[in-house]
């Protein structure tokens, strides 16, 4: 897997300031040992710390490096793979155990936003904006089936109320919903892991395992260091490659990318989504798009599962900016980056055990922003001895991606369908 864009992105340009954390030097041992310094191992480590129980946090850039701090800051509602399927497959009970967990996974953003005093940008309200005439009926649908569940705040609007909403004559209906928002990710996953280290939890950055032994005494090898644990949380997602290898064959790295524009005045960008909601498509390749606090469009999408970068990223992006958006042709591109979604193979996000010491939540499949915070949380309630929650996530099952080396490839060719379906349709 190449690695993604290291340039500049708008979320690095407007990072709050945050504590300098050291490399791990000599062995240590600890309570338990979180891989990864995104949402899903930061929320696990806030969430023991403040349990009592001593952790260390292992990280192989820096806090946020990977998908918590490149993604494009939207809080969605439920699983990618939607309620449905989880219904088909888990039954009605099962399914509203997982609703509510996603639903407490919203509301519990905002309640680490209120209790650190996390600065983070964070607003409510999202569009899920259908292209399609046939897609209409679908989206009442949605919206009846999850007021099923107990979904409330949801709105439907038709071409007219959501060109209200919205400056582009794109798209034939839309879906409200009150409870679903945007925040600046970066600043969001350094505001959690301040809060760990004020509980105790000890965050070393620079720090790759570069070995883990996942058996009944957990451990972790670093370049100039170990860790021992009587837990272990992995909690890498996209980017833990082939270290733990049956989670690796388990998911797959699917690229993203983002542009900011130049800051267009609050008037213009007001005039492009009124009401300053996060906005995405309902495609099978989504765009998905929000203002920044300073007024810029944020423009992200054009999935890939080659793990090759355009060299250009911003005109790569721009003509589906423009697409959604023709009046925003003349303005200048400040910022582009790219980065790596966690995907299944059926959408939902894979959360279990290896053994009865080690942890993991990984493959949120485009709707990480929440949910990796929640399965962090839920993690470590089940190392407290507290797993029903938990369990209710960690029952599905999930398959290894099919092809072995050739997987890749093959994704690629699947995707071309994809892209053809969304572009005739």
């Amino acid at each position: 897997m190449t690695r993604p864009s290291d340039g500049l992105s708008y979320y690095r340009a407007t990072a709050n300031p945050a504590y300098d954390h050291p490399k791990l030097q000599g062995d240590h041992t600890c309570d338990v040992c979180v891989i990864g310094a995104g949402y899903t191992g930061l929320s696990a480590a806030l969430e023991l710390a403040q349990r009592g129980y001593d952790v260390i946090v292992l990280e192989a850039e820096t806090v946020g490096w990977g998908a918590s701090g490149r993604n494009g800051g939207q809080i969605c509602t439920g699983v990618s793979c939607g309620m449905e399927k989880i219904e088909k497959v888990a039954g009605r009970d099962a399914a509203q155990q997982v609703f509510d967990i996603g639903e407490e996974a919203k509301s519990l953003i905002k309640t680490q936003v209120e209790a650190h005093e996390i600065e983070c940008d964070l607003k409510w309200g999202y569009v899920h904006a259908a292209e399609r005439a046939s897609e209409v009926d679908e989206l009442r649908h949605e919206i009846e089936y999850l007021q099923g569940f107990g979904a409330e705040g949801m709105t439907f609007l038709d071409k007219a109320g959501l060109e209200d909403q919205l400056g582009s004559t794109r798209y034939a209906a839309g879906l409200r919903e009150a409870h679903g928002g945007h925040l600046h990710p970066l600043n969001y996953c350094l505001g959690l892991a301040d809060a760990a280290t004020k509980a105790g939890a000890r965050i070393y950055e620079h720090s790759p395992a570069t070995s883990v032994d996942t058996g009944a005494s957990p451990s972790a090898k670093t370049e100039q260091g170990s860790v021992s644990a009587n837990f272990m949380v992995v909690a890498g997602n996209a980017y833990l490659g082939k270290l733990v290898k049956p989670l690796y064959q388990r998911l797959m790295p699917c690229g993203s990318f983002i542009l900011a524009t130049e800051p267009l005045g609050e008037n213009r960008a007001r005039a492009l989504i009124a009401g300053d909601e996060a906005v995405c498509n309902t495609n099978f390749i989504v765009d998905y798009y929000r203002l920044s606090a300073d007024h810029r469009m944020l423009f992200g999408g054009r999935c890939s599962y080659s793990t090759l970068e355009p060299k250009d990223l911003g005109a790569f992006m721009r003509p589906r900016m423009t697409a959604v958006f023709p009046q925003l042709a003349d303005v200048k591109i400040d910022y582009a980056w790219g980065g790596y979604i966690g995907i299944t193979m059926n959408r939902i996000p894979d959360v279990g055990r290896i053994g009865d010491r080690v942890y993991y939540a990984q493959g949120y499949s485009g709707q990480g922003v929440a949910l990796s915070g929640m399965c962090g949380k839920l993690m470590a309630e089940a190392i407290a001895g507290q797993a029903e929650r938990f369990d209710v996530m960690a029952q599905f099952k999930h398959q290894p991606f099919p092809g072995g080396p050739l997987r890749t490839p093959a994704l690629v060719l699947g995707m071309l369908y994809y892209r053809l379906r969304d572009a005739l349709s």
